[in-house]
């Protein structure tokens, strides 16, 4: 096995991905729409002040971006265990983890990745001052890989269990808690002209430790899945 034939497959098993989320444009779009109603009922739940839609905006926007990427995310390996494919990756000469990652990479960039191009968008609809815009946005950029890598191992982990999707977001809602805490309490501080470099260095070394221990999980779960 040379370094070509790896970077070669991961390239190839990203670019099989990506054309078959591009053929499903439709459910690319879904979690994005979800995510602007969603936002959209708040100021008429709570009213058009803008002061409260403030201060409450960066969690909103956090427990929203959430709540769309668990749309996508029972999907993840599903569609690759039902038709044979997973079959075929384990007996890939390439390590299976590496392949993991990038299928992992590619949700990311298909589910999280639109929905962090509308958060302006979305925070300009909850007023967040434009000083604290880009604070959401970087940690957005940083949350959202580590509850897409999360949300894979526990997607490994039910890989065998039918209907499995009330289970995962049982399951992994409680792992995102302290995601969304640091990531708000990101935004919140940035909007009161506090340091906010503190949460978003503790989401970075979140990130930095799940990069490489989550594929391994999902690559250890999946085969114990389709052994089972």
């Amino acid at each position: 096995m040379t370094p070509g034939s790896t970077t070669a497959a991961c390239a190839a098993l990203l670019g099989r991905d990506l054309t078959l989320a591009w053929r499903r444009r439709g459910d690319i779009a879904l979690p994005v729409l979800y995510a602007v109603i969603v936002v959209t009922l708040f100021p008429f739940a709570l009213g058009p002040e803008p002061a409260l839609l403030a201060r409450i905006a960066g969690g909103v926007v956090f427990v929203t971006v959430l709540l769309a990427m668990l749309l996508s995310l029972d999907g993840l390996f599903r569609p690759d265990i039902d038709d044979g494919s997973m079959e075929q990756l384990m007996l890939a000469p390439q390590p299976l983890a590496l392949l993991v990652g990038m299928k992992i990479l590619a949700h990311w960039l298909t589910a999280a990745l639109p929905l962090i191009v509308v958060a302006p968008v979305l925070a300009g609809m909850l007023h967040l001052p434009s000083a604290a815009t880009g604070v959401l946005v970087l940690a957005l950029a940083i949350a959202t890989p580590l509850l897409s890598l999360l949300g894979a191992v526990l997607v490994a982990l039910t890989a065998g269990a039918k209907r499995s999707g009330m289970l995962l977001a049982l399951m992994l809602l409680p792992l995102c808690v302290p995601v969304v805490i640091f990531a708000a309490g990101a935004v919140a501080a940035a909007q009161d002209g506090l340091p906010w470099i503190a949460p978003i260095a503790w989401l970075g070394a979140g990130l930095a430790l799940a990069v490489v221990l989550a594929p391994l999980a999902c690559a250890a779960a999946l085969r114990i899945a389709m052994e089972s």
